[in-house]
Formats: structure tokens, C-alpha cells, sequence
């Protein structure tokens, strides 16, 4: 039984067996999210939480990708013209809430790419099941912008610093590594997905079809890298962190180098923001996560580096984009506390 939920033809919503069933089927576009989906999708969870004939919720995506995140074209131009969509944002973060304390068991079918948007859509369920095919990150340092869709609470949870390297680089990974770190439950082949969402269906009873389905997987990461990774961010500050790579790029180490190099293309802002926005969420709930980052969110809209990353990474994609403060060393700790300051405008309603 197939429902709309007012989604305009970018999700199918259906009911089979005992499981409520969403499928992106914005393909061409990644699954990118928008408005219209978020609301959706919000609808379809608000009635299966009260309908005892769904027994679990399925999502997935049609295509290479599970979501590649939002649709950043509609929020630049939106932006550009004096009108920064707030509310697309304030919606999401509710789902992304929502999502988080659902109390039937919500099954994110992650089989492609999973990034911004898409990790709030998925990594908040109960059961992240990713296959060989799964590229994770939380890019946004690279567009001017910050880990949001509760990128404060999934990166701060996970082992070894590992979240805060994930935040501060964008830096993709494949399925091992995001089994291993936390941010996938289960490993499942992707030909294997359509069974495993079928027995989900029929029988209602995740773990036990889980459990048939699910395989090891090898980490990516060797045990050595873990290691430095981890010395040099689980530092306290920022600067501390960037320290700390000079000195052991300047030894000849390679992977802070590498890492290093990294960061330095990612805008001064966005890394001493999101440095702290890690750093916090690990001692948040997560609707106290949800509002610190609306009031990110709510600076971000109004200033520079966002939209100047939209443009070189998405709109004219010269790559080439111009931060202003340029500097890690020019951005002052006073303009850091003010993304974190209440809004006076209101805060986020949950």
C-alpha cells in the first residue's frame, strides 16, 4: 500500500508486511533533501508511531546514493536573494530529533553515498546496516559550513577522536571504518539488501533478520593510525590539534601531513566552529544538540564562507573559494562565541 505524504513524487512511501517503508527516489540528484521531503517524511513518521500495524521503519535510497546530503543549489540561491530558508533547516532538525528517540525500531538502508543531510536522515536510527558500497563523510568544513542534522552528537560518540578528525577533514570512508568507529551497526553485502528488507517486512523482527545477514568486515584504518589519530585530536583546543600535526609533519610523518594539507583548504571559520561543536556535543542530549546547532545554522545564513563554498564547489565550481578570515590565526575567539550565543530571534522549538 503506497502513500504521498504530500512528497511530490521524491519519496514512495509504502506499507508492506509489518514495516513502514520510505524510499528516496531522487536519484539524479543523489537523494538530495528538500523541504517537501522533510515534511514528508515527518508526516509518514508522526502516523506509523501510532499504528500498530507497523512495526518498524524502513529507509533507503534508489541509486548510487543513500543521500549525498541537502540541496545546497536551493539554499545558496534562496540565501543570495535575502531570504535564508530557516525554517527547511528547523524542520529537519526536528526530524533529525524525531528520528533519534523514535520508539519503533528505524532501519537506515545505507547502500551508496551518505553525507550531510542523508547522515541525519540515517545515522540517528536504531540500525545503520551498511554495505561495501557505502562512502560515509560530513564534508560541510569544505563549503563554509558546519557538521549540522545532529553532526554534534554522531561525531562526538565515536572511538578514538575519530569524530573530530571525520569533522575537521570531510574526509570520506567506506563501510569497515564506519562499522568499526561506531556510525554503522551492521555490515551487509548489498545483494543481500532487498532479502534482508523483505524478512524485516514479513516477520517484523529486525535483530533476528539482521542477524542471518550481517558479516564481518575489516577496517580500513590500521592499528598505528588509530593511534597518532587519536593523540592528535583528542587535544583541547584547535590550536592545539594544528600544533600538533606541524610538529609531526615537520618529523616526517605522513598522515599529518596529509591531514594537515587537508584542513588547510577547509575554511578558518567553519574548523574553529566545528571544533567547538564537537567538542560540546559529546556532553549534550540531543535536542540541546539540535538547538546549538540551529544557532550555528542561524550565523552561518548570515555571513561569508558559506555561500562563497556553495559557489566554488557547486555553483561556478572553480574550486577555488576565498575565506574570509583566510587565517585560523585570524579568527578571533570572540567571533567564535558568537555562533554559539543565544538567538534573538527565538530558539529552536523541538
Amino acid at each position: 500500500m503506497e502513500r504521498d505524504f504530500a512528497a511530490g513524487g521524491d519519496i514512495r512511501f509504502m506499507q508492506k508486511g509489518k514495516a513502514g517503508i520510505i524510499t528516496l527516489t531522487r536519484a539524479q540528484a543523489l537523494n538530495a533533501v528538500n523541504h517537501r521531503m522533510i515534511r514528508a517524511i515527518t508526516a509518514a513518521l508522526e502516523e506509523w508511531r501510532d499504528d500498530d500495524t507497523v512495526e518498524l521503519v524502513m529507509i533507503r535510497g534508489e541509486g548510487r546514493a543513500f543521500s549525498a546530503g541537502g540541496d545546497l543549489q536551493e539554499i545558496y540561491h534562496s540565501g543570495r536573494a535575502g531570504k535564508p530558508n530557516t525554517e527547511f533547516f528547523a524542520d529537519e532538525y526536528r526530524l533529525n530529533a524525531a528520528i533519534a528517540t523514535y520508539p519503533k525500531p528505524y532501519v537506515a538502508l545505507i547502500d551508496g553515498i551518505v553525507m550531510g543531510g542523508g547522515v541525519g536522515l540515517s545515522c540517528h536510527g536504531s540500525h545503520r546496516v551498511m554495505t561495501e558500497k557505502t562512502v560515509f563523510a560530513m564534508p560541510e568544513v569544505g563549503i563554509g559550513f558546519f557538521p549540522d542534522v545532529g553532526g554534534s552528537q554522531i561525531l562526538s560518540q565515536l572511538v578514538d577522536s575519530y569524530g573530530q578528525y571525520l569533522a575537521l577533514t570531510g574526509n570520506r570512508i567506506g563501510q569497515g571504518d564506519a562499522i568499526w568507529c561506531g556510525l554503522g551497526t551492521h555490515a551487509v553485502a548489498s545483494q543481500d539488501m532487498e532479502a534482508l528488507a523483505d524478512e524485516m517486512s514479513q516477520a517484523g523482527k529486525v535483530d533476528a533478520a539482521l542477524s542471518r545477514y550481517c558479516r564481518q568486515v575489516p577496517r580500513d584504518i590500521d592499528d598505528a593510525t588509530i593511534h597518532i589519530l587519536s593523540e592528535h585530536f583528542s587535544l583541547g583546543t584547535l590550536k592545539d590539534v594544528v600544533a600538533s600535526l606541524k610538529e609531526a609533519a615537520d618529523k616526517g610523518d605522513e598522515f599529518a601531513s596529509t591531514t594537515l594539507a587537508t584542513m588547510e583548504t577547509r575554511s578558518p571559520t567553519s574548523l574553529h566552529v566545528t571544533f567547538r561543536e564537537i567538542d560540546l556535543g559529546a556532553m549534550l542530549s540531543i535536542d540541546e544538540s539540535m538547538r546549538m546547532e540551529f544557532r550555528i545554522l542561524n550565523r552561518m545564513l548570515k555571513g561569508h564562507d558559506f555561500y562563497e563554498g556553495i559557489r566554488a564547489a557547486i555553483i561556478e565550481k572553480t574550486k577555488d573559494p576565498k575565506w574570509q578570515p583566510a587565517r585560523l590565526e585570524d579568527v578571533a575567539e570572540e567571533m567564535v562565541d558568537a555562533y554559539f550565543a543565544p538567538l534573538e530571534e527565538g530558539e529552536l522549538e523541538l
